[in-house]
């Protein structure tokens, strides 16, 4: 039986609790020491052997089964026999669910057994209790953070809550008979880093932990011109966003990849065994320790056809359930089918949307089991992928920055430890509220494309600064005060749903009402200010002709209307004081029940002031009065003197000198009375909260509409627009407002002009005025090569030059100013970017392949609209080999792709080459070479470009700077000399390049893009040898 009235033992160790006893927040003993760990290691073997060799999952299968299960276990009925009942319970649930840690409810704490109790230990800090089972626990008021701190280590969290206290069993047994000794539990949440909805490390993080799900079609039959294409759904648990989108990609992956390194994702929803070994390696790549799901194909990650029967009976649920509770809004039913608008255009798109259905199907399968479906997708706000259709060039509506890019130019993740300090993002991050942050990262990670639109927001910037600065900077302090509304209102409306751990049934006994009810005036408080901000910034329309100023500032007819419904909640009760003393005292007429109950109460109270002037006229004296002693009220107290002239229905409860007490049976009656309708009073007092909250999310879909134009899309616009503007005064030296150029209409080439270009990244506090050297930086047009072939010493600079140019054109087209006196260029449609040393050895890729994978494409996807920046192409294999592909790469970017670039190398050869051609500019960052100690050449950098080719590398100077010996520096600097004399040498005597050579390196370096683009060809390796061999025998005949 569960209703012991101590905590104590049951035969294996699970523990039995009465829901009314307390016990402290420290476990009993720690016993966590080695003899402890061996001790439980030794029962573990004897006992549990169906765990070892002989494991089997539900279906009996074993590891080497292709169809096995790990989450799931087989025990043996002789194990299930020896078993107490609340042994067996926790067994049942933990063979469904290995895979997970159970946090399992016993009276008023979570206990932890077995497995489970060692991740308790290690992760949580808990202490083992007494005896050789391993167990630990926590009381219920840490649920939160504990739950919260084992999801975000990667741990799966089964939550299983008790549904019948021990009375209610004892109830249950003798009505019908029941022979159970142990209370009811169910499973109520599953909880993982990307279910989280709450807690103090998602609070103080305002990016959104993603759930990833993918489903792939790609070309079985090795043709590599068929297309791959991707169905994906991205759901943000927290503020109840998903978004839905399918589009088709290159054998590399290049979108699936940079959607990943964009969203970084913390878990992946995947079919089991349906991806291809492509895709799986890009999941691998490109994200950061998420948790994988695999689920099994049709049953679990279900179909196109299956998911749309499944969501269509959910939002018949939800829209019967909103008739049956008279709501005075159902679902968004734009369409007839009672869907929402988005979610019905895809699934009515056939064919096309089918793989992005199928993915919506995993992650909703998925979120079915962790209890989180229906009220998700109750109050859910759709939309579509942006990169939807993202092959298709001719519709260029951003800059598309692919993962290689992102990561090399350091845009969310720097490459020290990951986070984001010294990025691009760092620097125009002065955003104030959670959706602001947010936003900007969209922007950075998918710049526009389209002039006008980058004019526009360029003008809002400029509409925020100057004379309005002071205005922009007055709303700044404001918006500061917004709490993240978007998850705010995602947690209102799910606690309005009686389902997991928010369901009647479950028994409680922490009070988290008064949580509730600071979320819930916050989000009150927060739509009142929302309604109010845009007039305190409005005043700057007058000093400014910004377009999208004026529609951020007068959203006019967009915004719902909803003050009579705010007004009413803010006459229900005073916010104030429900803020600091935790519950609602509504005002009078906002809650009938509430009014009911308190009228009860008034008529008793005064049937019995009533009777007090009965008895006072009976008696004969007005002095008689109630008074109260103790847990005692309304006693009578009759003088002494007058107390043999009482009724004898008068009972006598206590006496002082010259007085006696008594309750007549009135009294007694009315007491009772009174007692109950207090006790319903209260118990309504407890519940208004909740009754409000549910008449606040009958106004669901205004409040929704409110926070996604308001908060959600006005407010970050206008929080993003005055971060960049504030960002523009933190650069070392000055800065200005690009101009952006459209040179397609008249045929011209594409250009970039910048002059003393500063350093996007580098603000003036972390510098001393004039430590970074600016540079003028030209590159393509009517006047200047498209190309600049870069030379110069080690540690000159060049790295930096290139992306320094890269992300001026991100700020550039974010619509930001740019840290330079000038800044002049005609739109970018892509950004390459390849510098660094760096292997992907779990994707098998070596760094030398990586490399050449990502050079390759930029052969196939670059266009003349394009930006390449390609840092020491071909280092990473033999010199004759790495110059052979650099010089390839070089002459079909310059001549086939005829985009613009920088190239920087230190095969100096290459500059020889391009001496006397015009589409390539030679340039090398300068420096000043001295005589050292020892005769060693001392090189003083400069960091300044400047025309024409540097002879040498100055390798030996980088060395002397790392310490190494003298010895080894005299030894080096000899050598040196004698590769330049003999390379030099040849270099005099070689011939002039010619047409022949240029057509046979072109079909050389053709033949290398195809072979690295088919890079599941089982020959490709055998390939790219092959012709670096032909490679290099053609730059020796040269």
């Amino acid at each position: 039986m569960e209703n012991n009235k101590k905590r104590k033992k049951m035969s294996l160790g699970v523990e039995v609790d009465n829901n009314n006893n307390k016990k402290s927040d420290s476990p009993i003993i720690n016993n966590s020491g080695p003899d402890k760990a061996d001790r439980f290691a030794a029962r573990h073997q004897d006992t549990f052997k169906f765990l070892a060799k002989e494991r089997r999952d539900a279906n009996k299968r074993s590891p080497e089964d292709e169809n096995y299960d790990p989450r799931t276990l087989y025990l043996p009925p002789t194990f299930l026999k020896s078993l107490s009942g609340g042994q067996r319970q926790w067994w049942e649930f933990k063979s469904k669910h290995m895979d997970k840690v159970l946090f399992f409810k016993m009276g008023k704490f979570y206990e932890l057994f077995e497995m489970d109790a060692h991740v308790g230990t290690k992760e949580l800090d808990l202490q083992y209790m007494k005896g050789d089972q391993p167990h630990c626990g926590f009381p219920e008021k840490n649920f939160e953070s504990n739950v919260e701190k084992l999801a975000c280590k990667g741990y799966r969290v089964l939550v299983i809550e008790q549904t019948e206290t021990p009375d209610q069993l004892d109830k249950r047994r003798k009505q019908d008979g029941s022979k159970d000794k142990v209370v009811k539990r169910e499973i109520c949440a599953v909880v993982t880093k990307g279910t989280l909805t709450d807690g103090e490390i998602l609070s103080a993080n305002p990016d959104a932990s993603y759930l990833f799900a993918v489903a792939e079609c790609y070309p079985r039959s090795g043709n590599q011109q068929d297309d791959r294409a991707y169905g994906v759904c991205v759901v943000d648990v927290s503020t109840s966003k998903i978004i839905i989108g399918q589009f088709k990609d290159d054998s590399e992956c290049g979108v699936l990849s940079s959607l990943l390194s964009q969203l970084r994702p913390a878990e992946i929803i995947k079919p089991m065994k349906m991806l291809s070994p492509e895709t799986e390696k890009v999941l691998m790549r490109q994200t950061r320790r998420p948790l994988v799901n695999e689920l099994v194909p049709l049953k679990e990650f279900w179909d196109s056809e299956k998911t749309a029967l499944e969501v269509k009976e959910i939002y018949q649920r939800i829209n019967n359930q909103s008739g049956s509770s008279s709501l005075n809004e159902s679902i968004t039913c734009a369409t007839k089918d009672g869907l929402p608008e988005s979610l019905s255009e895809l699934m009515a798109s056939g064919k096309v949307g089918s793989y992005a259905i199928s993915a919506l199907g995993g992650a909703l399968f998925y979120l079915k089991k962790a209890f989180l479906d229906e009220s998700l997708l109750r109050f859910a706000k759709f939309e579509l992928l942006p990169c939807s259709g993202f092959s298709d060039l001719t519709e260029k509506s951003c800059l598309i920055l692919d993962a290689t890019a992102l990561e090399n130019l350091e845009v969310f993740e720097n490459s020290v430890n990951g986070d984001s300090k010294g990025t691009l993002y760092d620097q125009l991050n002065r955003c104030v509220t959670a959706f602001g942050k947010r936003l900007l990262k969209s922007w950075l990670a998918r710049p526009l494309y389209d002039i006008d639109l980058i004019r526009e927001r360029q003008e809002a910037v400029a509409g925020v600064k100057g004379v309005n600065l002071p205005h922009a900077l007055g709303f700044r302090k404001e918006l500061a005060m917004l709490p993240d509304m978007e998850r705010m209102l995602a947690r209102i409306f799910s606690c309005s749903e009686a389902n997991g751990r928010n369901s009647s049934k479950v028994v409680l006994y922490e009070d988290a009402s008064k949580k509730q009810l600071q979320e819930f005036i916050l989000v009150l408080s927060g739509c009142e200010l929302i309604i109010n901000a845009c007039s305190s910034l409005g005043v700057i329309l007058e000093y400014t002709d910004s377009s999208l100023l004026h529609r951020l500032l007068t959203p006019g007819k967009d915004l719902p209307d909803v003050n009579a419904v705010l007004r009413h909640f803010k006459n229900a009760f005073d916010w104030t004081e429900a803020k600091k003393s935790g519950r609602i005292i509504p005002r009078d007429g906002v809650d009938e029940v509430y009014d009911t109950a308190c009228g009860v109460v008034t008529d008793i109270e005064l049937n019995l002031t009533k009777h007090l002037e009965e008895q006072r006229k009976l008696i004969g004296d007005s002095s008689i009065n109630y008074v109260s002693i103790g847990k005692d009220s309304y006693l009578l107290e009759v003088p002494e003197s007058l107390c043999g002239s009482l009724p004898s229905d008068y009972e006598l409860q206590s006496s002082k000198k010259g007085f006696s007490r008594y309750w007549t049976p009135i009294i007694k009656k009315y007491i009772r009375e009174l007692s109950d309708a207090k006790s319903e009073k209260e118990s309504n007092l407890k519940s208004i909260m909740h009754r409000l909250i549910r008449h606040f999310c009958e106004h669901h879909i205004s409040w929704r509409q409110l926070v996604s134009i308001a908060a959600a899309s006005y407010f970050p616009e206008l929080d993003v627009l005055i971060s960049i503007a504030i960002a523009s005064d933190l650069y070392d030296g000055p800065t200005c407002r690009p101009l952006i150029v459209d040179t397609s209409s008249e045929n011209e080439a594409p250009f970039i002009a910048a002059k003393n270009l500063g350093h996007p990244v580098l603000r003036n506090d972390t510098l001393s005025d004039g430590t970074f050297v600016p540079n003028d930086v030209c590159i393509g047009g009517s006047d200047h090569a498209s190309f600049i072939l870069l030379t110069g010493p080690n540690m000159g600079g060049k790295s930096t030059l290139l992306r320094q140019v890269c992300l001026a054109v991100i700020l550039a087209q974010v619509g930001a100013d740019v840290p330079a006196e000038s800044f002049k260029m005609s739109p970018v449609d892509r950004i390459f970017v390849r510098m660094g040393a760096k292997d992907h050895i779990m994707a098998g890729q070596s760094t030398f392949l990586t490399e050449l994978l990502e050079t390759a494409s930029m052969l196939s996807s670059a266009t003349r609209s394009s930006l390449v920046a390609l840092d020491e192409l071909g280092r990473g294999t033999a010199t004759s080999d790495g110059q052979a592909i650099a010089a390839s790469v070089l002459e079909y970017l310059v001549n086939k792709v005829q985009c613009r670039g920088l190239f920087s190398t230190h095969y100096h050869h290459l500059a020889l080459d391009y001496q006397q051609i015009p589409k390539v500019s030679l340039c090398h960052m300068a420096c000043r070479v001295g005589d050292g100690v020892g005769g060693l050449e001392e090189v003083t950098f400069l960091y300044k470009l400047t025309l024409g080719a540097c002879p040498k590398s100055y390798g030996v100077n980088v060395a002397r700077l790392a310490g190494l010996p003298d010895n080894v520096l005299q030894k080096a600097a000899t050598k040196s000399e004698e590769f330049e004399t003999m390379y030099g040498g040849n270099r005099n005597n070689s011939n002039p390049t010619n047409k022949h050579w240029k057509d046979e390196m072109m079909v050389i370096l053709q033949s290398l893009s195809n072979c690295l683009v088919d890079t599941r060809c089982s020959s490709s390796a055998d390939g790219i040898f092959e012709l670096q061999t032909r490679a290099k025998i053609l730059h020796d005949q040269k």
